[in-house]
């Protein structure tokens, strides 16, 4: 069976700052309905549609995949939360890209950014159609959540919130981005002495590159 060609996607990691304590993320969750990630919690973001390429050519500095991906990341962001942070594409770092490739279901090849915003920013609100719920919370809290069984989260994302839990702020999480090669990251199989696993390459920053695949949940 051949696997699905990707689709290519973007996503938004939004931080907001406050005093005393780490950096809260903006988190939604995906109706149950949805075929991608039904019910689980997941940063905002969405396929690059061929209006993004097209407004991509108006930032010539940047590759037009990259504008691309740029452009879609935010626009996804304020279709499911309903605000506009006021974010260009000179606001976003690269911090990841994700290729899985799952033979039954589809792909998608999704870029990943990180944007700051003010300590004063709203709170979201959910958009009621893709999205039932927004609200901002530190990664370590959202892990905490799923934990519990109070949500779910699938691979990619537990990999990233957990990378993103190292961080105290946002500047340690652009340094860490700019130190690490952003490169496809597609999660393989591995038998181990105690069952399969699902892992990820080990060298681009993520503290944890393996779970057992009993545990866990894809999209």
């Amino acid at each position: 069976m051949t696997v699905p060609e990707a689709i290519p996607a973007a996503t938004l990691i939004l931080f907001r700052e406050r005093e005393g304590g780490p950096p809260q993320l903006l988190i939604t969750q995906r109706a149950a309905g949805m075929a991608f990630a039904g019910g689980a919690l997941v940063f905002p973001g969405g396929r690059i549609d061929p209006e993004d390429r097209v407004r991509a050519a108006q930032h010539p500095h940047l590759p037009l995949d990259d504008a691309a991906a740029r452009i879609a990341a935010i626009r996804e962001t304020v279709e499911e939360v309903g605000f506009d942070f006021g974010l260009s594409v000179h606001d976003l770092t690269p911090f990841a890209r994700w290729l899985p490739k799952h033979r039954q279901a589809r792909n998608f090849d999704t870029l990943f950014y990180l944007a700051r915003v003010p300590a004063d920013a709203p709170e979201p609100e959910a958009d009621g159609g893709e999205t039932v719920r927004a609200f901002w919370a530190t990664a370590a809290d959202v892990l905490a959540m799923c934990d519990r069984g109070e949500a779910e989260i699938i691979f990619p994302t537990r990999r990233n919130l957990e990378r993103l839990a190292l961080f105290g702020s946002f500047d340690e999480a652009v340094e860490h981005a700019l130190a690490h090669p952003i490169v496809p990251i597609t999660p393989y199989p591995e038998e181990r002495g105690d069952g399969p696993w699902l892992c990820i390459p080990e060298g681009l920053g993520y503290p944890v590159t393996a779970e057992k695949w009993t545990s866990v949940t894809r999209g």
